[in-house]
């Protein structure tokens, strides 16, 4: 079985109990003969995939009615670890009874799932979760086949990170409209880079084009092109309600919160409307502000000249 039969301990338990029952007793597992496919009055599909990264590979069967597309019966031979058998066995009998353009369109990500033992637990270590994707891609070899197309024509767009399937272009839209820095925090937007990591930067097991490292380097030299350029300085007026939100909370990080926090209290921004010509902040005190005589008087008045002074002096301050 691999490197997975020498598992045990706490990465043990990270497997789902539907994946080690798939390791030793596959379902699906096995091949069909021209001579069966026949029989069906099918034609038959034999896809091979391999994973170089790790030397896993696998081999699909698909006997497929010709008139309605429908993938009658399936079968796959793995050649290696548990975890590659419990994939592939899983990404068979999600194919059964689609069209062959259904099943073109189950990810790695519904493999993974389909093995969960609860929705929101995964079912395989994060260093395992490139099997599914071997499963994902054998299901493109197989589509390619049977419509006579590249298995590259059924990628639209450039992906970065492979285990989450996450684009190129999803990445850059999540990293400019949210002002992402670091790479947890576009793990924690997407999900690249949580599983078997070769996307974050070069070195992983497996070489990429592209990294996540490039694209905040990428996204660094745009921030800083346009802080340079002519008229760069925008007016809160002028931007869009998610960086006012950012401005907004960076005045009150720098300025506001430290002395709240040293009384025992917080502050939490809800929302910001414009209305008219006043930009109408809701606010929510937390801790012991909540219960501060002074927070509709005193606090509030403070909190408001400071925003007025650093960031719009049409800012009105609203507890909620």
């Amino acid at each position: 079985m691999g490197m997975d039969s020498l598992i045990g301990g706490t990465i043990w338990d990270q497997y789902s109990d539907k994946v080690t029952q798939l390791m030793n007793n596959p379902q699906n597992m096995g091949e069909i003969t021209q001579e069966q496919a026949e029989a069906m009055g099918t034609k038959l599909i034999v896809a091979d995939f391999g994973a170089e990264s790790c030397g896993d590979a696998v081999r699909l069967y698909w006997a497929v009615d010709t008139e309605t597309e429908i993938i009658k019966e399936a079968k796959f031979k793995s050649f290696g670890c548990g975890t590659a058998i419990a994939s592939s066995d899983t990404m068979v009998e999600l194919c059964k009874g689609k069209t062959v353009s259904e099943a073109v369109k189950i990810t790695n990500i519904d493999v993974e799932k389909a093995m969960r033992d609860k929705p929101d637990i995964p079912a395989v270590p994060p260093q395992k979760m490139h099997c599914s994707v071997m499963a994902y891609d054998v299901i493109k070899k197989a589509a390619a086949q049977y419509k006579g197309v590249d298995s590259e024509s059924f990628e639209t767009e450039y992906i970065v990170c492979e285990c989450a399937r996450v684009s190129l272009s999803t990445l850059k839209e999540v990293i400019r409209l949210n002002d992402l820095t670091t790479i947890e925090q576009i793990t924690d937007y997407t999900k690249a880079g949580a599983f078997c990591k070769s996307c974050i930067r070069p070195g992983g097991h497996e070489a990429k084009d592209i990294y996540l490292v490039d694209l905040l380097a990428d996204y660094e030299k745009e921030k800083i092109a346009k802080a340079s350029a002519p008229g760069a300085n925008v007016s809160f007026a002028q931007m869009t309600i998610v960086q006012r939100l950012k401005a907004v909370e960076k005045v009150i990080d720098d300025n506001i919160r430290q002395m709240l926090m040293m009384d025992g209290g917080n502050i939490e921004i809800l929302d910001i409307k414009q209305n008219g010509t006043y930009f109408d902040l809701y606010i929510r005190y937390l801790g012991a502000c909540s219960g501060c005589a002074s927070s509709s008087t005193g606090t509030l008045f403070a909190i408001e000249n400071i925003l007025r002074e650093k960031v719009d002096e049409n800012i009105r301050v609203l507890p909620i």
